[in-house]
């Protein structure tokens, strides 16, 4: 696995060290998962109670982070930073809201 990826190279490790890129990032991985997760949680009665999933569609921005700064693109890891609280602030408006 680690001969395939040295031919195939890193395509992310060709991103631009900049912050707005890490932000976007941050910011469409979890809107991404966290469609899926609002679309089960309306549609199947399983998980129509697990708001926690949205909690886990944030908590993947952590994994983000880690990977970007082993790539040693610590602009970008910051962007996803900041994207990760606004979705964890975005997140807390929901569950207040909730209870009103």
């Amino acid at each position: 696995m680690a001969v395939i990826l040295d031919r195939m190279g890193n395509p992310l490790s060709s991103i631009k060290n900049n912050a707005w890129t890490g932000l976007t990032i941050g910011l469409c991985s979890p809107l991404l998962l966290g469609s899926i997760a609002w679309y089960l949680m309306h549609h199947t009665t399983v998980f129509r109670k697990a708001d926690l999933l949205l909690i886990g569609c944030v908590a993947l921005n952590l994994a983000w982070v880690k990977y970007f700064n082993n790539l040693n693109k610590e602009n970008v890891a910051r962007g996803i930073v900041s994207a990760t609280f606004l979705c964890a602030f975005a997140f807390f408006f929901y569950k207040i809201m909730q209870e009103i």
